[in-house]
């Protein structure tokens, strides 16, 4: 069993919590900006005064409503500036916020409002309010906006001018670093979220530590970024508390069509991105490139900034650096080209920060080379955010980093990563089989996860081991509500979900020859049924199935494989479940058709 800690860099009062942050930061810089607003295509400073006035306000208005310390308050919006409002507005009453993604779909939103007892919804707009009220009739829902009427944020305002300060303060004060801050609630392979317990400890000690360990990023003067990942995903609330903390400026972006015209204003200097980014930004690029008959030179500028990154990788392991060739060949494309795909950054940015799912290596190389260094991290949903990470001076291409301060990293005897430090969440709600499931008994999280430890304590992902699809947008997707759903259709036999590390969820699906030949049959179809019609029938099972999940989850694409998994066929186990590694060992071609 191989291992690897990095000691805790900073640590905090037990008693305190998340909004000590806050305070901290307003008694060291009341007016210094520490949000950005994009209005009618402006961005506007927020200090941290005025955030803090609102903050409060919102809370008064939830202890108004009836909240008390401890009650559950549910979040379902886009990246917005109100979110982060919301988030620390709750936290201030006391009580934990439970984010929804803003494409759940009516079926999750109940369960999670249910798992939760969440007992008031804010939401963004009327149309995520008619989804809470279809999931849940009694649910207390509020717009997250300043219009008049009772349901909004500026009658919480009115409301909580009844509120005396110490009546706040108290609530406030009520949390400790040991309780629950937040119930985050993941996919699980049964389908079913799971709801975290992210405690204030693990925010807290989370953002207070990262500041310390990249402070390249973090205490550069004037920092600022840009926030485009949804934040009902724990690892976009995690950097935005590492950002409050460290006084660095927050916008917030959640339209894709203005994200690129978003980072040319804003000008961030540091970002956090998701792999899809960086995938989408080099294709557009290629493609443009060839468009304009200039392909071979893009194609020479790619090799030299992989080869320089390489280079810098093993100078950074004793070896040898650039050679004076590659240094003249990396500086004339850094006058031509590489400016141009720093431009699209912002024009600023040096750093980046990717997660959620794993980056190719030649990318790394690519952006690295061309001036946007790349630090990739790993955590989960469970870890609250990162609990491994590269920095700046400690950089190891196509590896996952080094432990987060106070953090320990473990491979187990069968390869698994295990994880405990502070930012490991305090179990699942409601879930003793899940917890006794997913905990060693020293109190190491099993992530399921296989990877190995290099001799510097640089781990590397190897593979999966639990059942779960990670997009390459970062989404997590449980592939068996999917499946099942679609095996409820009569035609099909076997439904395999695939989407891994790819831009969307796809299906292959096999079909019952008997029942193929009744409905063909009872619907005056020939023999051999067309294609057409077979997948015009199959439509409506993906259809069907869709509506259990989100838009992200949704299945795209579908093919029908002409096959038969049986048990003969080593495809089927004993108890005739589909042996889905040796599928996609066979049938990796078709896959590949479906994303071609």
């Amino acid at each position: 069993m191989r291992e690897s800690s990095t000691e805790l860099l900073v640590d905090l009062p037990a008693g305190s919590n998340v909004t000590d942050l806050l305070l901290a930061q307003h008694k060291r810089a009341p007016n210094a900006p520490l949000y950005a607003v994009k209005k009618d295509g402006t961005w506007t400073d927020i200090s941290a005064d005025t955030f803090l006035t609102q903050v409060r306000a919102l809370a008064r208005g939830l202890l108004a409503r009836g909240i008390k310390p401890g009650d559950s308050v549910a979040v379902m919006s886009k990246t917005r500036y109100e979110w982060t409002l919301a988030d620390l507005a709750i936290w201030f009453a006391g009580a934990v916020t439970v984010p929804i993604y803003e494409t759940s779909s009516a079926h999750q939103v109940s369960w999670i409002l249910e798992d939760s007892a969440a007992v008031v919804v804010l939401v963004e707009n009327e149309e995520k309010a008619a989804v809470v009220r279809q999931a849940a009739p009694d649910a207390q829902v509020v717009l997250m906006n300043d219009d008049d009427g009772d349901a909004s944020f500026a009658s919480l305002a009115t409301d909580g001018k009844s509120v005396s300060d110490d009546e706040l303060e108290v609530a406030r004060t009520s949390r400790t670093l040991a309780d629950v801050a937040s119930l985050v609630y993941t996919s699980g392979t049964t389908g079913r979220p799971k709801g975290c317990e992210i405690t204030h400890g693990n925010f807290a000690l989370f953002a207070v530590n990262t500041i310390e360990f990249l402070p390249e990023l973090l205490k550069q003067e004037n920092a600022r970024t840009l926030m485009f990942l949804p934040l009902a995903h724990v690892l976009a609330r995690a950097v935005q508390l590492v950002c409050l903390t460290g006084g660095v400026k927050l916008g917030h972006t959640s339209n894709a069509l203005e994200l690129l015209d978003d980072l040319a204003a804003y000008k961030p200097t540091f970002l956090l991105v998701v792999p899809r980014i960086f995938e989408k930004i080099y294709s557009t690029a290629s493609q443009k490139a060839e468009a304009a008959g200039k392909g071979k030179i893009f194609r020479a500028a790619d090799a030299t900034a992989v080869a320089y990154s390489k280079a810098l990788d093993n100078a950074a392991r004793g070896g040898s650096g650039p050679s004076l060739l590659l240094r003249a060949r990396h500086a004339l494309f850094d006058k031509v080209l590489y400016p141009k795909l720093r431009a699209v950054f912002g024009g600023e940015v040096v750093h980046t920060v990717s997660g959620a799912s794993p980056l190719s290596e030649h990318l790394a190389h690519f952006f690295r080379g061309a001036g946007i260094n790349v630090l990739e991290g790993y955590g989960l949903t469970e870890s609250t955010a990162p609990c491994t990470a590269n920095t700046v001076a400690l950089t190891r291409v196509g590896s996952v980093g080094i432990p987060m301060p106070g953090t320990t990293i473990r491979i187990d005897d069968e390869g698994e990563i295990q994880v405990k430090g502070v930012g490991v969440f305090k179990g699942y709600h409601n879930n003793d089989a899940a917890n006794a499931e997913s905990f060693t008994e020293d109190r190491f999280f099993r992530t399921g996860d296989l990877g190995t430890l290099d001799e510097d304590g640089f781990l590397r992902i190897t593979g999966r081991k639990k059942d779960l699809l990670v997009t390459a947008g970062g989404k997590n997707v449980a592939p068996a509500p999917l499946e099942e759903k679609l095996r409820e259709h009569p035609l099909v036999a076997h439904a395999l979900v695939v989407g891994d590390n790819r831009p969307f969820i796809a299906a292959l699906v096999t079909l019952d020859p008997e029942a193929v030949e009744s409905w063909a049959a009872a619907n005056g179809h020939g023999t051999p049924v067309s294609e057409v019609a077979l997948r015009a029938e199959l439509q409506t099972a993906v259809e069907a199935a869709n509506q259990l999940v989100s838009r992200a989850e949704q299945i795209r694409k579908f093919d029908i494989l002409d096959a038969e998994f049986t048990l003969e066929s080593g495809y089927l186990t004993p108890t005739l479940k589909l042996k889905k590694s040796a599928v996609l060992a066979d049938y990796g071609t078709a896959v590949e058709k479906l994303y071609s």
